[in-house]
């Protein structure tokens, strides 16, 4: 019986030591900052059929632009508070040469077409609907709403995860046009399709 005592003993002193190696390492670290295997990678193509029409939508076309890339779904809330932010967005840099190309994804056509009705279009988004999900996975999108930022060279230089705020979508674009360093960001909670 003591060798037992004497044994769990040691396993929860090398728990609590394991743990607190792991929380002393992560000390001083920002827990909103995020990576993504694609940052200064050349960006996967997008070859979309449009989301609301009959011609696909290419990234390839906007080969040049900066290109902001948001993938979404109707059923998202972060994706509902997001998307004036964008709208707005899109408007104010259509003359920079910014495309944004908004891509719908884990969603039902028809439910996309009405989150478009009901929050607006905008004139200056290119959007895309994802079959089969094939977009997000080379992206590696784990839940929904993200935002790459690629730039005139067609890299991936940025990334949120969550919904993205004005502010902080005009200061990465700005950055991008500039040709500065960004930092990935987690603005919150991402969804996930069922």
């Amino acid at each position: 019986m003591s060798n037992k005592i004497v044994w769990v003993v040691i396993a929860a002193g090398l728990a609590v030591i394991v743990v607190g190696v792991a929380l002393a390492g992560s000390l001083g670290t920002d827990p909103t900052v995020v990576g993504s295997a694609l940052i200064d990678k050349p960006a996967p193509d997008l070859v979309l059929d449009e989301l609301e029409g009959d011609g696909q939508v290419s990234l390839s076309d906007h080969l040049g632009d900066v290109v902001v890339v948001n993938f979404w779904a109707s059923w998202c809330t972060g994706c509902r508070q997001e998307h004036e932010a964008l709208s707005v967005a899109a408007a104010e840099y259509a003359g920079f040469d910014v495309t944004f190309l908004s891509v719908n994804t884990l969603d039902d056509q028809g439910q996309a077409i009405g989150f478009l009705d009901r929050f607006g279009r905008s004139p200056e988004t290119v959007y895309g609907i994802d079959s089969g999900s094939r977009a997000a996975f080379a992206y590696g999108v784990a839940g929904l709403p993200e935002t790459f930022f690629i730039d005139r060279d067609g890299f991936v230089v940025g990334k949120v995860i969550g919904p993205v705020t004005y502010d902080l979508l005009t200061a990465t674009i700005d950055q991008v046009l500039l040709g500065e360093d960004i930092d990935s960001v987690k603005t919150g909670e991402t969804e996930q399709g069922s």
